[in-house]
């Protein structure tokens, strides 16, 4: 009676195991979630503010980041190595 309880006991835990780590294994990386916010970001309609649910997962701090590189990028500001380019900023202000 003992041995079944050991080895039901160690089955059980053998399972949960089992299927704790394939829940594990089966969720995105931080790197994953930023890669769809940020594709998010890029296929939203204009005018939409709301947070994609693509974001979930990320800090605030994180989101805000992805959010305005989005910003910069969607208004010129940007080089073409997508860094920010304030004389770009400049004449987009002087232009207007």
């Amino acid at each position: 009676m003992r041995r079944i309880a050991i080895i039901s006991s160690v089955s059980l835990t053998a399972i949960a195991a089992t299927t704790g780590l394939a829940l594990w294994l089966n969720q995105p990386s931080y790197d994953e979630i930023a890669d769809s916010c940020t594709q998010a970001l890029q296929d939203r309609p204009a005018g939409d503010k709301a947070k994609p649910d693509a974001c979930d997962g990320l800090t605030q701090d994180d989101y805000n980041t992805l959010l305005m590189s989005h910003v910069m990028d969607s208004l010129g500001w940007t080089d073409e190595d997508g860094n920010f380019d304030k004389n770009k900023m400049l004449e987009d202000s002087l232009n207007d």
